[in-house]
């Protein structure tokens, strides 16, 4: 199906430029519904999350996205965040500007989040609570793992220089890519594209992320619209437990979640092919069914918490791997103490 995709850039409340982008189902007469992405820490839009755009567009959702400031396109001091709800109050204020638009009013508004963007998504939500009709979360970033809270006092040390080496790159990290992106050919296009950030994080970015995942921890409960959360049995990056604790304590009527054995933390972008249309099969199932385009399913007044087992197929020859039950998170990332990783 022909997919018509269009850039645009727009100025943020403190007038820095940010890049935007579309994609549009151009065979249908009206989209579905908007879809709108947010990426995850260090990724961008145009090209990392072409794939998706591309093919919700071709399924006939118009589909929008934001490089943060200091990220992809965007102008700023590359990955670097001075406050975390500076992100979210610029995602929060285009996407909505984007649904007053005339042609958009009246359609279903969905928030997909992938890894940190997870994050992004809920806090979004959390904003206007009603405003959004669903969330569509991979491997989110939003609670901090039992295994490796940092001490209050390693908090409280770094805390006190952050104002006074705040973009200083001194957070221990590790190349996350080979543990993120299981096709080998997909790692180093991944790799290869200059827009993605690939160095050590800055220290305020490192205790941004950390203060909005204690944050989004104490506060799963206030969870209340309609979410989707997929995540790979496999990931080494962010740990799948945090999606489990997010689908048991969030407030949602209708919640759903999904393990996929075997899969790595790059669901929709890292895996082999036949992987990638069976987490984009159920990205859009669950979409078609919550915009009335399925019409064997009737929404109930109930509450619909879906548990889908994790029976999903691996590619030919492919053999699930165990997860080692002594490595660490933070932040919902794998790591060591203050450990972060650079591209997700």
């Amino acid at each position: 199906m022909e997919v018509e995709y269009t850039e645009e850039y727009v100025r943020n409340s403190r007038g820095v430029q940010l890049f935007t982008c579309r994609w549009l189902p151009a065979a249908f007469p009206s989209p579905k519904a908007l879809v709108f992405l947010c990426h995850g820490y260090g990724m961008e839009c145009s090209d990392f999350m072409k794939g998706c755009g591309t093919k919700l567009a071709s399924y006939g959702y118009a589909v929008v996205g934001i490089d943060y400031e200091g990220h992809g396109r965007s102008m700023g001091a590359r990955c670097y965040i001075k406050k975390f709800h500076n992100i979210v109050n610029d995602c929060s204020d285009f996407f909505k500007s984007i649904c007053a638009e005339k042609e958009y009013k009246g359609k279903k508004r969905f928030l997909y989040g992938e890894s940190m963007g997870g994050a992004v998504a809920l806090l979004i939500h959390k904003k206007d609570p009603t405003f959004w009709h669903g969330a569509l979360l991979v491997a989110p970033m939003c609670k901090i793992s039992e295994k490796v809270k940092p001490h209050p006092m390693v908090i409280t040390v770094l805390t006190t220089v952050e104002d006074v080496i705040p973009k200083w790159k001194i957070v221990p990290a590790k190349d996350v890519i080979d543990s993120a992106f299981k096709d080998p050919v997909k790692r180093e296009e991944i790799r290869g594209n200059k827009l993605i950030y690939q160095e050590k994080p800055r220290l305020k970015t490192a205790l941004e992320m950390l203060r909005t995942s204690m944050t989004l921890e104490d506060s799963l409960n206030e969870v209340t619209l309609p979410f989707f959360v997929l995540h790979g049995e496999a990931d080494t990056v962010t740990d799948p437990e945090v999606s489990r604790a997010l689908y048991e304590k969030a407030s949602s009527v209708d919640k759903t979640i999904k393990l996929y054995p075997g899969m790595w933390h790059g669901l929709t972008s890292g895996e082999p092919d036949d992987n990638i249309e069976i987490v984009f099969a159920d990205i859009i199932a669950w979409l078609d069914k919550r915009c009335g385009d399925d019409p064997h399913l009737d929404l109930p007044a109930q509450p619909l918490h879906h548990y889908i087992p994790a029976m999903s197929p691996l590619v030919s020859g492919q053999k699930p791997q165990r997860l080692r039950s002594n490595r660490n998170y933070l932040c919902g990332w794998k790591g060591r103490r203050m450990h972060h990783h650079s591209a997700m």
